[in-house]
């Protein structure tokens, strides 16, 4: 069996645990069919000395290095980022020291993950792959900078074994900036089992309208979606909107619900919900609704098909390789008037979906057992074992 260590930029920790959870679910993919560990450090401004954490989910053992990281002062921030390469060393100091060395490292969202990846190919010849889930490539963002960053990130992105956008668009944004791999293989993010299972649907007299996020308004447009919710409200009141999520921009969200002044019982916000519950909202749900400015691969929108739920989104980013005429509408970012019609006519409209080709298409596509094949055929093909 393949041993696979992943490192990530972003995973679920003590501080948040929504933190990169599309990694955690991409490593318990693979574990159907390989040995993983993770290995993740985070930063805190709140400890003086280096303290290790170790958990086991499912079938995935976590190894969590929490380092010293003061947020003041020109010497703190290079103390910082010593304290960042030193976590790493305890880390992989510790994994070695329980016998565990991996065949493959899987690095997740550059550029340090990557500098850190190529380090242990330097010294150990273990092969690096990177999977990508960041849209900062995006032209929409324009967060891509800084000459050193994307010199490193070339670089490491060049000695990579393979390279695993999770959308086609992001694909093609990477190697327009520079990002150039002669194995680029495109593999989507998948979907918690908990998705899989069926529940009695909950008793409602309205229809519901769903939205999960993390509450980050410049990608978003949570605001917007309110806007014309508001205007919906003048034409009709047969319906639940349903928000799922917490965020940087939470307070503000709710602030602004409240002055728009909503019938009663119309607007619900449920704070963070773990994946079992957002999967029970989500088939309780009628259909899902995101209109974001920019977008990747929201995993939410697999969770919604998989759920056989039709979705309302804007046509941004990734979002036109999932959805389509037969699963949902596709809109232009920022137009609150067509979003207002989009969402009248969905709540008239959403039975004639076909709930059970929905899903049977989500599944093929997000399953864990799919995407988890998926990279794991990828990794025999780089080690050179013959699955056959």
């Amino acid at each position: 069996m393949i041993k696979t260590l992943f490192i990530s930029a972003w995973y679920p920790n003590r501080y948040d645990e929504m933190f990169g959870l599309f990694v955690r679910k991409h490593a318990e993919a693979v574990s159907l069919y390989c040995e993983v560990q993770i290995l993740y450090v985070h930063p805190s401004a709140d400890i003086r000395h280096f303290e290790t954490e170790t958990r086991q989910h499912g079938k995935v053992k976590e190894t969590i290095v929490y380092f010293p990281a003061p947020n003041t002062g020109l010497f703190n921030k290079f103390l910082k980022h010593i304290n960042f390469l030193r976590a790493y060393f305890k880390g992989w100091s510790l994994l070695r020291k329980f016998g565990f060395r991996p065949d493959i490292v899987h690095a997740n969202i550059l550029t340090r993950t990557g500098v850190i990846a190529y380090g242990i190919k330097l010294f150990t010849g273990i092969p690096y792959v990177i999977t990508e889930h960041w849209s900062r490539y995006l032209p929409e963002r324009k967060s891509y900078k800084g000459f050193f960053r994307k010199k490193m990130t070339e670089f490491v992105v060049r000695h990579a074994e393979a390279v695993f956008p999770v959308s086609e668009n992001l694909k093609k944004e990477m190697i327009n900036n520079n990002l150039y791999n002669k194995n680029y293989f495109v593999i989507n993010n998948t979907v918690d089992d908990v998705f899989l299972t069926t529940i009695p649907k909950i008793s409602e007299t309205r229809k519901i309208i769903l939205h999960v996020s993390c509450f980050d308004e410049s990608a978003k447009n949570i605001k917007g979606l309110l806007n014309s919710l508001k205007m919906l409200s003048y034409r009709r009141n047969d319906f639940k909107m349903i928000f799922i999520g917490t965020g940087v921009d939470f307070k503000e969200v709710v602030d602004y619900s409240v002055k728009l002044n909503f019938p009663e019982d119309m607007i619900h916000f449920t704070g963070e919900r773990t994946p079992g519950e957002v999967a029970e909202y989500m088939k309780n749900a009628d259909f899902l609704v995101l209109f974001s400015n920019y977008e990747n691969a929201p995993v939410v929108i697999s969770e919604s098909l998989i759920c056989g739920k039709p979705v309302i989104s804007t046509d941004v980013g990734g979002i036109p390789e999932f959805v389509n005429e037969s699963n949902g509408i596709l809109i232009p970012a920022r137009d609150e008037n067509k979003l207002l019609e989009s969402l009248n006519f969905m709540l008239d409209h959403f039975q004639e979906y076909d709930a059970e080709k929905l899903r049977q298409e989500a599944v093929e596509k997000f399953s864990m057992k799919t995407v988890g094949k998926m990279i794991t055929r990828q990794y025999e093909k780089i080690l050179g074992i013959n699955s056959d």
